[in-house]
C-alpha cells in the first residue's frame, strides 16, 4: 500500500497526508488563525486607544483656539493619562501635565511625572524631555550638583537627542556660576557649533563673548616656537652680476707734480 501512495502525484500525496492526519492538521490551523486573530486585536485595540486619547489631548487645546476658557490644566492632562494608560497619547500627557507644573512652580509634583513618564514610558523617543525636565526641577530649587548631574547623565546617555543643547546650554550656565570658566566654555561651545541659527545658539554666542571679556586669558591663543629651529639663513643668489666700477667721465687730464 505504501509503494503505491509514493506512486501517486505529489498534490495526491499531499491529500493522503493531510487525510489521515487531518484532526491534527485542523487544531493546528485553527491555533495559528486564533493567535493571529489575537494579534490584530491586540493591534487594533492600541491602535485604537492611540486615536483616543489624542483626541482627549485635542479637545484640551480647543478651549484655547476658540478664545474659551483654558482646559489644559495639569489635572486635566492627568485625567488623559489615567484613562489611557500606555499609549503614546497618554504619555504625552504626562509629559505635558508635568511641564505645566513646572511653569506654576511645582517643582516637586512635577518631577514626580517626569520621573513616572521614565519609568512607564522607557522606550518612547521623548525620553530626553523628561530626563531633562528631572534636572531642570533640581536646577529651579537651587539643588546645583543634582542638577549638574542629571543634565550630564542626559548628554551621555542620549548623545543624539534633539533636546541636548538645552541640557549643554543649562549646564554651561550652572558650571558659570560655580566660577568654573573652562568648562562653561565647552557647554557653550557646543551649542553655538549644533545651533548657529537659532536663539539658543545665539545665546550662547553671547555667553562666550562675556567669558571673553572676562577671561580673555582663557581665550588667548599662542603659537607655539620650536626648540630645535635651524639658524635662518641668507642664500647667495646664483646669478648675481660682478660689480663694476666706473671711472668718471669729466676727470680732467692727470697732471705731474712739480718738483
Amino acid at each position: 500500500m505504501e509503494s503505491e501512495a509514493t506512486q501517486l502525484p505529489l498534490w495526491q500525496q499531499a491529500w493522503v497526508w493531510f487525510e489521515a492526519n487531518k484532526k491534527q492538521t485542523l487544531w493546528g490551523a485553527g491555533g495559528l488563525v486564533l493567535v493571529g486573530l489575537i494579534v490584530s486585536f491586540v493591534l487594533y485595540r492600541q491602535d485604537e486607544a492611540d486615536i483616543s486619547a489624542s483626541e482627549a489631548l485635542s479637545n484640551l487645546a480647543l478651549p484655547q483656539m476658540t478664545g474659551a476658557s483654558r482646559g489644559d490644566t495639569p489635572e486635566a492632562y492627568l485625567k488623559v493619562a489615567a484613562a489611557h494608560p500606555g499609549s503614546r497619547a497618554g504619555g504625552r500627557a504626562v509629559l505635558l501635565a508635568a511641564g505645566s507644573l513646572f511653569v506654576e512652580a511645582k517643582y516637586d509634583e512635577a518631577r514626580n511625572q517626569f520621573e513616572r513618564f521614565n519609568r512607564e514610558y522607557s522606550d518612547s523617543p521623548f525620553k530626553g524631555e523628561a530626563l531633562l525636565g528631572i534636572a531642570a526641577c533640581a536646577d529651579a530649587q537651587g539643588k546645583t550638583d543634582e542638577a549638574i548631574t542629571g543634565y550630564k547623565n542626559l548628554i551621555d546617555r542620549r548623545p543624539t537627542d534633539y533636546v541636548l543643547p538645552q541640557a549643554r546650554f543649562a549646564l554651561g550656565r550652572l558650571y558659570e556660576s560655580q566660577n568654573k570658566p573652562e568648562l562653561a566654555r565647552s557647554q557653550f561651545e557646543e551649542v553655538a557649533h549644533s545651533n548657529p541659527y537659532g536663539s539658543l545658539g545665539s545665546e550662547a554666542g553671547i555667553r562666550l563673548e562675556e567669558l571673553k571679556t572676562k577671561y580673555p586669558a582663557l581665550f588667548a591663543t599662542t603659537t607655539p616656537v620650536p626648540t630645535n629651529a635651524a639658524p635662518f639663513k641668507v642664500a647667495a643668489p646664483t646669478s648675481a652680476v660682478p660689480l663694476k666700477v666706473t671711472a668718471p667721465t669729466n676727470a680732467g687730464p692727470a697732471k705731474a707734480a712739480k718738483p
